[in-house]
């Protein structure tokens, strides 16, 4: 069985970077399922089963340097037997990452080669616009287009007003309500399933990305699994991400749900995921303000007025905390210096007291 790679994305930005590695022989093939370094891949032979070659898992300096679901790679491939040896990752157009799990901070790759990052959440009890500004930021940082999609309308009698106030903190990302148990509003997302166009859906446990994909796909592929009754929080169904060609000539990758999100290296797209408060920061009397209770802050006096909301700054701060903390403990540098600082502080606040 032979495949044509461009009705998976292959393009002519990928054809000229496959030729700047020059390995010869090699062909490429896009990376459907990856699962404890085995690989399914699509290429012009079929799907392949594929394995890392013992010099691209020796070079590797991390994880991120390893293929990942959606990745394109050259490989040395065995029709005959199924099976391929992957030699090289090739440049990637967009990637969607976070923090890997453990003690050490590492960037985990989670879907490569994106074109929309659809944002999924439920619109029931589990709906959370502090979880969907995080997602925002992430969707920002892959390089990937964001796009919300509101699901489980039949089970809400506010979709209206929560699709509203998505929209107040997305502003101008588009914002879509869905049922794909009335089968409504699908249709409005047919204009980012073009043909060879990648789409990654990222949302909580229990959101109904499984059910969005099994629509979008038009079989039961994925498994569904019921959500608990007492919160409408719902229980890891995918259990690894995957590509699945779409009948619309697009590719989908679903993901499992990831409730709390780590953040990785995306403090330069805070001010995408709360543009706002960047803008009211930016008119503070003092360029360094904390936004507590410094003279003349702008964001305070917003929240004061009620042009903004408390829970939403809160939010804004969590995330730079753990940004922070993700450098200091990424980096001994700032790891000494913020130390230095609060041994200095804590020596201080001994001076005052006695």
């Amino acid at each position: 069985m032979t495949l044509n790679i461009r009705d998976y994305g292959w393009n002519d930005t990928f054809a000229a970077a496959k030729e700047s590695f020059q390995h010869e022989g090699f062909v490429p093939a896009r990376v459907l399922v990856e699962q404890k370094n085995a690989y399914r891949l699509a290429s012009e032979s079929g799907e392949l089963h594929g394995e890392l070659s013992g010099k691209l898992r020796f070079e590797a300096l991390s994880r991120i340097d390893l293929p990942a679901v959606g990745d394109w790679v050259l490989v040395d491939a065995r029709p005959e037997e199924g099976k391929a040896t992957i030699h090289a990752v090739l440049p990637r157009s967009s990637f969607f990452s976070r923090k890997s799990a453990g003690t050490v901070p590492e960037q985990q790759i989670i879907a490569s080669n994106i074109d929309t990052v659809f944002l999924v959440s439920a619109l029931n009890r589990d709906f959370n616009l502090r979880r969907m500004e995080r997602y925002l930021v992430m969707a920002y940082e892959s390089g990937a287009n964001p796009v919300f999609v509101l699901t489980k309308a039949d089970l809400s009698e506010d979709a209206a007003d929560k699709k509203r106030q998505v929209e107040e903190i997305a502003f101008g990302v588009p914002v879509h309500v869905v049922s794909a148990f009335e089968q409504s509003g699908i249709e409005e997302l047919a204009p980012y399933l073009g043909a060879g166009k990648t789409v990654v859906l990222l949302g909580s446990s229990g959101a109904g990305k499984s059910t969005l994909t099994n629509v979008l796909l038009g079989a039961e592929v994925q498994v569904v699994s019921h959500v608990r009754e007492d919160d409408d929080r719902g229980r890891h169904t995918t259990t690894h991400r995957e590509l699945f060609p779409l009948p619309s000539g697009a590719l989908l990758i679903d993901t499992p749900g990831m409730r709390e999100l780590q953040l990785w290296e995306a403090s330069e797209s805070n001010d995408h995921g709360f543009p706002d408060i960047e803008a009211l920061a930016r008119t503070c009397r003092f360029n360094d303000c904390s936004h507590q209770s410094e003279p003349g802050c702008a964001v305070q006096a917003a929240i004061e007025g009620g042009e903004l909301d408390e829970a939403r700054f809160a939010s804004y701060q969590k995330l730079l905390r753990e940004l922070a903390f993700m450098e200091r403990k990424g980096n001994k540098v700032l790891e000494k210096a913020a130390r230095d600082k609060w041994k200095k502080v804590t020596q201080q606040h001994k001076k005052t007291k006695y």
